[in-house]
């Protein structure tokens, strides 16, 4: 005779499940999100935004004024550190190390970075300032997406979690790109041409075999430095860092990799939430009805909602039909869709690129937030409703529910 789980496991079983699977670290983001809503509209307001905003008694770095630009341009260098060296482990040796694995993922990125800004300029029209927020769509959190998969425990199969994961992965280094090219200050080129100096000799301490880690962080923090003063946002010193990493240092230890293991988790649960606290609280005092349904959070919202599971589903499906790229196995087409619906949560990205597109303007970074959470909380309902409803891969992983 089987024995009946008692209530309090059926209660406790889930949430447990929810802190010792992939689903972590997306759940520490929504708490967060939570948190910073909370705190912005609660009597402590004013502190929480004089914590961020205030203006420090000394900083040793005279740019970054307040704790706000401390953890947008310096702290979340290390996040975008950690990307750079996923990104060079991937492409290297890992999931997109050869131009078969590469295909799909490119192109479903490549779509899904796309579309969410044809509908965003759709929805904007020609407002010439906010059409500078046209990347803000674009981009796809992975913790959080993973994160509402963890819940489905193996309603998914771990082809599409795979590319799922690579498809962030580029991405990723599309946003980099679009952070580069489109939301650079004024080229001071005598700091640039510093930072490329300190590039150099990362590359050379590379091909040298160089193997200790210290003298690869002493140049980053440097590279770090000279980029921040060059007009170029801070944070791609990281990225640039990371790609200068040997593979292989001493003793034939993958260097990029042991890097990354020891980095990630002080990225996923201490950086991007400190972020997520500083960056998601909207103070919705005022707003309104008519704040919700402006165009630029609209656009947002569809863009994430909309563009990302029209772009990426398209994308696929066009490429199985033609015969560029095959869909991933073991996926249905709803598996498929549901998947391409759960790339439309956007969070640490979306809201790095918000700052930046408005920078000064706290109107339309308070809109944009709105847009941001608004099309994610739509992206993760209907995603998870869908996959829901899908079969199970008993074959795949086990479920975090099951014991």
């Amino acid at each position: 005779m089987t024995e009946r789980p008692s209530a309090f496991r059926l209660v406790f079983a889930p949430v447990r499940a929810l802190f010792v699977s992939d689903a972590s670290a997306g759940i520490l983001l929504i708490l967060v999100a939570v948190a910073a809503m909370l705190a912005a509209n609660s009597p402590f307001a004013d502190e929480y935004q004089q914590l961020f905003y205030g203006k420090l008694p000394w900083t040793p770095i005279p740019k970054l004024y307040d704790l706000h630009l401390w953890i947008n341009d310096g702290l979340m260098a290390i996040f975008f550190f950690v990307v750079g060296l996923e990104v060079k482990r991937e492409w290297i040796e890992g999931q997109l190390s050869t131009s078969q694995q590469r295909k799909l993922p490119i192109l479903a990125a490549v779509a899904g970075m796309a579309v969410p800004a044809l509908f965003y300029v759709g929805v904007v029209g020609g407002d010439s300032e906010l059409l500078r927020g046209w990347a803000i769509p674009a981009a796809t959190d992975i913790a959080f997406a993973m994160g509402v998969l963890g819940l489905l425990g193996n309603r998914c199969p771990a082809s599409l979690r795979l590319f799922l994961l690579t498809v962030a992965i580029v991405d990723d280094i599309g946003a980099v790109v679009v952070i580069a090219a489109f939301y650079t200050e004024e080229i001071k080129l005598l700091w640039l041409g510093a930072s490329a100096v300190v590039v150099g000799v990362m590359y050379a301490m590379n091909r040298m075999g160089v193997s200790r880690y210290w003298p690869f962080v002493l140049m980053a923090l440097v590279l770090w430095v000279f980029v921040l003063f060059s007009g170029i946002h801070a944070t791609i010193a990281g990225v640039v860092a990371a790609l200068c990493i040997p593979m292989v240092g001493k003793d034939d230890e993958t260097m990029v990799e042991k890097m990354e293991h020891g980095l990630a988790p002080w990225s996923a649960y201490l950086i991007v939430p400190v972020f997520g606290f500083a960056n998601a609280g909207v103070p919705l005092a005022g707003i309104g009805m008519e704040g919700v349904l402006a165009p630029l959070p609209l656009a947002i919202a569809a863009g994430l909602f909309l563009g990302k599971q029209v772009g990426i589903f398209s994308a696929i499906w066009v490429a199985d039909r033609i015969g560029f790229a095959p869909r991933p196995d073991n996926a249905s087409w709803q598996e498929i869709w549901g998947v391409s619906i759960l790339c439309g949560i956007g969070f640490t990205m979306s809201l790095f690129i918000s700052g930046l597109a408005f920078t000064g303007q706290p109107l339309f970074i308070n809109e944009a937030k709105i847009g941001i959470l608004g099309g994610s909380l739509l992206s993760a309902i209907l995603g998870y409703a869908v996959l829901r409803l899908s079969t199970e891969h008993p074959d795949d992983a086990k479920s975090p529910y099951v014991d």
